[in-house]
């Protein structure tokens, strides 16, 4: 068995961003049921159902956790049934969260080894002493069991595998073309149980599906995949960023390159957007893009939803 809850869905910022007054944040400030409010993209999984693993640690953590049963403290004055956090990238967006962990519960940070660097580099994060949260530098294209804090095996391994990407916005060396970026700055991860193979794909940012990532991907019971924006220029005609989604390092869900279009012939069979920005009309419940990626075969899940495998 993995289990698997969706903590948040939006991209940076959330849903309603806090600074936000376009079409979808307003709805979704309003209480419009076809905008359901949103926190920032992250995960949770166990194969126990007892302890679990946190799919990067969002900016919105802390609600997260209160809202979610399966995450609170179960007796004794302190504890926490969260065992780990697996980190994708060094975007704020995947590590801000790991700042509200510092209460002196154990648990062990997974990540490549550059998004272990940023925390090393920053001494706020000094705040989660190392007696007690471990850190783990995950291999590429190689499996690693994730172990709970007493050292005994979760029964869950991840390979995390490269994806197109980039560097995070505040690492970005804008004297080089690529921004700076690595190998490492955008990882993939491939989730699974040993004790019964059940298993599943995390690519919550990427930039592009190669005919590489796509053969991985074929025929997965199920991938969360990145759903940042429907079109590439759509922040820039909203008036909200002079940024297009390929310079922020996220493939779009529509056109002929896009990410619906490509995963149209890989068999995939539960198909999920995360990280979708507030500009991405795909939030809407009501709106002809929401339509058409649900024809297509794709859910956006609201915050709280399960999947089981």
């Amino acid at each position: 068995m993995i289990r698997v809850l969706v903590l948040g869905a939006a991209a940076g910022g959330g849903l309603p961003q806090w600074n936000c007054n376009c079409e979808i944040c307003r709805r979704a400030r309003e209480g419009d049921p076809a905008a359901l409010a949103s926190d920032q993209a992250s995960i949770a999984v166990s194969a126990d159902g007892e302890h679990w693993f946190l799919i990067n640690a969002s900016p919105d953590l802390r609600h997260q956790i209160n809202a979610t049963r399966e995450l609170h403290p179960r007796g004794g004055l302190r504890h926490s049934p969260i065992a780990g956090v697996v980190l994708t990238n060094g975007d704020v967006d995947a590590i801000a969260g790991l700042l509200t962990m510092r209460e002196r519960s154990p648990f062990t940070i997974y990540g490549h080894e550059r998004v272990l660097n940023v925390l090393r580099e920053n001494s706020i994060f000094n705040v989660l002493d190392p007696a007690l949260v471990g850190r783990v530098a995950l291999p590429v294209e190689e499996a690693l069991s994730l172990m709970l804090p007493d050292g005994e095996d979760s029964g869950l391994e991840v390979v995390a595998f490269p994806v197109p990407g980039k560097v995070p916005l505040y690492l970005e060396d804008g004297a080089r073309k690529d921004y700076g970026s690595s190998a490492g700055d955008a990882l993939g991860l491939h989730i699974r149980n040993r004790r019964n193979g059940a298993h599943f794909f995390y690519v919550a940012a990427c930039a592009e599906v190669t005919p590489d990532l796509a053969e991985r991907l074929r025929g997965a019971p199920l991938v969360f995949f990145d759903g940042t924006l429907w079109s590439d220029d759509e922040m820039i005609r909203a008036g909200l960023s002079q940024k297009s989604g390929k310079r922020m390092g996220h493939i779009s869900m529509s056109g002929d390159s896009g990410s619906i279009a490509a995963f149209r012939d890989l068999g995939v069979h539960r198909k999920v957007f995360l990280h979708i920005n507030n500009s991405n009309p795909a939030l809407l419940a009501d709106s002809t893009e929401r339509r058409s990626l649900e024809r297509a075969g794709w859910e956006v899940p609201s915050d709280g939803s399960e999947f089981k495998l």
